[in-house]
């Protein structure tokens, strides 16, 4: 299944847990930048390409200002020419914002740390954590704990439950600063943890993924959008490094 000093950057930004976390982010670093700016056009795939390839397929549809899979036309269980998406760029240190919406009974996620190598891992997930998108309401792996919409998935429960009902925005950010990773869904903090000390090694050892050499291990890497087969749709899609 992450960077974005001033509070004026914000713009719409949602809430005071982020803020707090940009006024006391360390400000050093050639690659730190003071505005967030987008991940996606909202007219075009620029700056995306399916995990593996070399452009984006045809399942991903650019329509209203979203980037949407349409999973009408499926093969086996994911749509024909879809796939996970992954940046063009890597991240480390950064501010990441975007609005999540998902279809009835529907499953996404947004996968960080995603080392582009598909022959080396056939997955964005055998190396990226995953902040889990999902209708908590329809789909079976909601019923299964660390397994819910805003959750790390299957390391740490989100905590409250903030997500909205199938068919509905919510608005997630996503901080990985220094080894600490934040997640804020619709204006509430709901993870905060440390990156790849003790405590998460052993997480990892404890989570389906305990035998996936390099998982959760690479501090930098590229962030993908996840094509699980149902029908999803993002939309401004801001980072800023941290």
């Amino acid at each position: 299944m992450i960077a974005l000093v001033a509070l004026g950057a914000l713009g719409a930004c949602m809430s005071s847990p982020s803020q707090t976390v940009m006024d006391n982010h360390a400000s050093g670093g050639l690659s730190a930048e003071t505005k967030f700016r987008p991940l996606f056009d909202g007219k075009t795939t620029t700056g995306w390409h399916t995990y593996g390839k070399t452009t984006v397929g045809k399942a991903w549809i650019v329509e209203n200002g979203t980037l949407h899979l349409d999973a009408a036309h499926k093969q086996n269980w994911q749509p024909g020419d879809g796939g996970d998406i992954v940046t063009e760029e890597s991240f480390d240190n950064f501010h990441l914002k975007l609005d999540w919406k998902i279809a009835t009974n529907g499953n996404s996620g947004i996968i960080l740390f995603v080392q582009d190598d598909a022959t080396k891992y056939p997955n964005t997930w055998n190396t990226g954590p995953e902040v889990q998108v999902l209708d908590n309401n329809g789909h079976p792996d909601a019923k299964i704990h660390k397994h819910r919409a805003g959750d790390l998935y299957d390391l740490i429960a989100s905590s409250p439950e903030t997500v909205k009902t199938a068919g509905e925005w919510n608005q997630v950010e996503i901080i990985s600063n220094k080894g600490r990773l934040e997640i804020i869904q619709n204006e509430t903090k709901v993870v905060s943890t440390t990156l790849w000390d003790d405590n998460w090694k052993k997480m990892i050892a404890g989570s389906k993924f305990k035998d996936m050499a390099g998982f959760g291990a690479f501090k930098s890497g590229k962030i993908a959008l996840q094509d699980h087969g149902d029908a999803v749709w993002y939309r401004n899609i801001m980072i800023k490094r941290l």
